[in-house]
C-alpha cells in the first residue's frame, strides 16, 4: 500500500483534479459558513444552501481559471502559490458582493425570486475566509505527505545540510522534490549555537562541534551541502578545511541572484571547487561603461584560443559590437573556441588563424578590418620552457607584441590593451623579462601615438592551460604524488573570469601609459593549495595522496611580486583596481635597445646565440636577475 502511494506520489496531480478538489472546497466550506452563521439565528436552510451553490461556485471556478490556482506543483507549494489563491478567492469575494449589492438596490426585495439572490455579506466573507484557509491547508498537507514519504525517507546517499537558515530550508525542499535524487538529508548543522536543539521539517539543528571522525563513521555521512547565503571567501575557507578532514563529498549551493529564473533546483548544487578557496571575496567590476566602450566596435583578440584569450571572447562577445576577429596560432584550440561560441546568435565573429611574428600577415588583417580595440594575449607563457628556449620568449612576446603595437599606432587604432604578469615584475626568467620588455615598448610608443596603450598585470590564473591546477588534476588521477617545486612557494591567484574582467574594464578606464594590477590579497602557499585538492578530492593527506617537494625550477622564483621596488600606484574609482606609476624617460634608448633585440632574436634564429641574446636582455630590463638557470654567468660577469 505504502509502495503504492509513493508511485502515486511521484507523479504531479493533473490539474483538473485539483481544480476540482478546490471546487469541492468550496463548496463544502460555503455549507460550512452558512451553518456557522444561520445556525445561531436557527435560520440555516440547506435547500436554501444548494440552490445558491452553483452561483458560488462559478464565479470561484472563474476567478481560478484567470489566475490559474490550480497550475502551481502542489508538491513544491510556496508563499507565492498560497497568495495566488488568497487574490482569487478575495476577487471572488468582491464580486459576489458586488452582485449582492446590485440586487439588493435595484430589485423589489419582497419578490421572493429577487430574494432568493441576495447573498449574506458575512457568509460571504467568513467564506472566503475559510475556503483560502482551508485551500492552502491542503496544498501544505500534500506537501508535507510527499516530503515524508519520499524526501526524507529515501534511501540513498546520506547528506548533511551545513546552514540552518533559510537556504538551507529552501535545499531540503529542493532535494526532497527532486525525484531523480536519492539524498537522505540527516540533519542540520550550524555555526550558531542559538539554532542547536531546534528542528526544522522535523530535523534536528545540531552544531558545527557536533562533527568528528566519531559523528561521520557512525551515521555513514556520505555528503555535507554547505548553503550559506552571502557566505565569506574566510569563512567558506574556515568550513572547508574542517569539512575536508572527513572521507566524504563536500558540495555547495549557488548565490540567490545565480539562482536559475529566481527558481532553485538541485542541479545547482555544486561541487566546492579550488576557485571558492581563494581566501578572498570575489572581485566583481559591473561598470556598465564598458558596454558602452565596445559598441559598433570592430575588436580583434589576439591568442583567442588561450585560457585568457577566449574568456575575453566570451565576455565581449555578449557585448553589442560591430565585429570581433578572433586570432591565434592554435588551429585545434581555436576551432574548439569557435564551437563553444555556436550559441551565440551573432554571426559577425570571424576566427581567423595567424601568428602574430608574421609582420605581412599581420598588416594584411589590419588593412582589411581595420580594428578599434586590440586585446593582445598572445604569448608564451611556460617558464621552464622559455629559460629552455629564449629565442621563441623573444620573437612571441616582445618582436610580436611590438608587431602588434606598431600596427595599431599605425592604422589609428583607439586602444590596445596588452595582458601582462605579475612575473615581469623584477624578473628572475627569460619569459618574465620578455613580457617587460613588451610592457616598456608598448609604454614608450604611448607618448608618441595617437594609440592608448595599456597594460594589465596580474598573477597565476586558476584553471589556465598549463597552470598548476590541471596538473595537479592529472597527478590526482594518477595515484599522486602531487609534486611541488619549494614547500615555502607563494603565488597571487585569479579566476579566468576575474583576469578578464580586468581586462575589459582596463581597456574601458585606460587612457593611455598604464598598468593596472589587482589588489589579489594575501598571496597563497603552493602546498596548500596541493592539500586542499587532495582533501577535495574526498582523498587524505598524506595517508592516501601525498606531496613530493622536486626543487625549484629553471628561471622559477619563490616569491612572486606585483609591483617592482621604483613604482608606486595610485587608486582608481574601484578600490580593488590600481594604476602602476613607472618612470619611462629614456623611451629613446629602449626603441632602439628593443628593436635591436628583435632585429637579432630574427636574423639569428637558426644559428642561435642563447647567452648573447638573453644578455641584449638584460640590458633593456636590467632589473633581470636570473635564479637557477644557466644565464646566472650573465649576472656574475656583470
Amino acid at each position: 500500500m505504502i509502495s503504492k502511494t509513493k508511485n502515486n506520489l511521484l507523479k504531479n496531480l493533473p490539474r483538473w483534479v485539483i481544480l476540482v478538489i478546490d471546487l469541492n472546497i468550496v463548496a463544502f466550506t460555503y455549507i460550512i459558513s452558512n451553518f456557522i452563521i444561520n445556525n445561531f439565528t436557527n435560520n440555516f436552510n440547506l435547500v436554501n444552501v444548494y440552490l445558491k451553490l452553483p452561483i458560488v461556485v462559478t464565479v470561484y471556478a472563474i476567478l481560478y481559471l484567470l489566475f490559474g490556482t490550480y497550475k502551481g506543483v502542489i508538491r513544491q507549494t510556496g508563499l507565492k502559490d498560497a497568495q495566488n489563491v488568497f487574490i482569487a478567492n478575495i476577487l471572488s469575494f468582491f464580486v459576489l458582493l458586488t452582485f449582492s449589492v446590485f440586487i439588493r438596490n435595484t430589485m423589489d426585495l419582497t419578490d421572493e425570486t429577487v430574494h432568493f439572490y441576495r447573498f449574506s455579506y458575512s457568509i460571504l466573507f467568513i467564506h472566503s475566509f475559510v475556503a483560502t484557509v482551508a485551500m492552502v491547508f491542503a496544498r501544505i498537507s500534500y506537501k508535507s505527505t510527499y516530503a515524508y514519504y519520499l524526501g526524507n525517507n529515501k534511501r540513498g546517499k546520506k547528506v548533511i545540510i551545513y546552514g540552518a537558515g533559510d537556504s538551507g530550508a529552501i535545499t531540503l525542499n529542493a532535494l526532497a522534490a527532486d525525484q531523480k535524487s536519492d539524498a537522505q538529508v540527516l540533519c542540520f548543522i550550524d555555526d550558531d549555537p542559538k539554532k542547536s536543539g531546534k528542528k526544522i521539517n522535523r530535523l534536528m539543528v545540531h552544531h558545527s562541534s557536533i562533527l568528528t571522525d566519531e559523528f561521520i563513521q557512525n551515521n555513514q555521512v556520505d555528503e555535507v551541502i554547505i548553503s550559506i547565503q552571502n557566505i565569506s571567501k574566510s569563512q567558506l575557507l574556515k568550513i572547508s578545511e574542517k569539512l575536508t578532514e572527513y572521507p566524504i563529498k563536500v558540495k555547495i549551493t549557488p548565490a540567490i541572484n545565480d539562482w536559475i529564473n529566481g527558481n532553485y533546483s538541485t542541479r545547482q548544487i555544486k561541487h566546492l571547487k579550488i576557485e571558492d578557496l581563494l581566501g578572498r571575496d570575489s572581485i566583481e567590476l559591473n561598470n556598465p561603461i564598458v558596454e558602452n566602450e565596445l559598441e559598433n566596435k570592430t575588436i580583434l583578440i589576439s591568442g583567442a584560443a588561450g585560457s585568457i584569450g577566449s574568456e575575453i571572447a566570451r565576455q565581449v562577445a555578449r557585448k553589442n559590437f560591430k565585429k570581433l576577429i578572433l586570432l591565434d596560432i592554435a588551429e585545434s584550440a581555436l576551432y574548439d573556441v569557435e564551437q563553444s561560441m555556436v550559441s551565440n546568435k551573432k554571426n559577425d565573429i570571424e576566427y581567423i588563424i595567424g601568428n602574430v611574428r608574421d609582420l605581412d600577415r599581420m598588416k594584411n588583417i589590419f588593412e582589411l578590418h581595420k580594428p578599434d580595440y586590440i586585446y593582445h594575449a598572445a604569448a608564451y607563457k611556460h617558464v621552464p620552457l622559455m629559460e629552455k628556449y629564449p629565442y621563441e620568449a623573444v620573437n612571441t612576446n616582445v618582436r610580436g607584441t611590438k608587431i602588434m603595437a606598431d600596427l595599431s599606432h599605425e592604422y589609428n587604432v583607439e586602444k590596445f590593451v596588452m595582458v601582462s604578469t605579475d612575473k615581469a615584475v623584477n624578473p628572475t626568467n627569460v619569459m618574465g623579462a620578455t613580457k617587460r620588455c613588451a610592457e616598456i615598448y608598448v609604454s614608450c610608443l604611448n607618448a608618441l601615438s595617437n594609440t592608448n596603450f595599456i597594460v594589465t598585470r596580474f598573477g597565476n590564473v586558476l584553471g589556465s592551460n598549463g597552470s598548476v591546477i590541471p596538473l595537479f588534476k592529472r597527478q590526482l588521477e594518477q595515484g599522486g604524488p602531487l609534486t611541488v617545486t619549494h614547500p615555502e612557494i607563494t603565488r597571487y591567484f585569479m579566476t579566468i573570469p576575474e583576469a578578464c574582467q580586468l581586462v575589459l574594464e582596463a581597456g574601458t578606464m585606460g587612457k593611455g601609459g598604464e598598468i593596472f594590477v589587482f589588489d589579489m590579497g594575501e598571496s597563497m602557499k603552493i602546498i596548500d593549495l596541493a592539500k586542499r585538492m587532495i582533501r577535495l578530492s574526498g582523498y587524505k593527506y598524506p595517508q592516501e595522496i601525498d606531496i613530493k617537494v622536486i626543487g625549484l625550477r629553471p628561471g622559477e622564483k619563490i616569491f612572486e611580486e606585483l609591483l617592482a621596488s621604483d613604482e608606486n600606484t595610485t587608486k582608481t574609482h574601484h578600490e580593488k583596481i590600481m594604476i602602476a606609476k613607472v618612470n619611462y624617460s629614456k623611451c629613446e634608448n629602449t626603441f632602439e635597445n628593443i628593436s635591436t633585440l628583435c632585429y637579432f632574436a630574427k636574423e639569428t634564429e637558426y644559428n642561435r646565440d642563447n647567452i648573447e641574446l638573453v644578455r641584449k636582455i638584460k640590458q633593456i630590463v636590467p632589473e633581470f636577475k636570473s635564479q637557477n638557470s644557466t644565464f646566472e654567468i650573465l649576472d656574475q660577469q656583470a
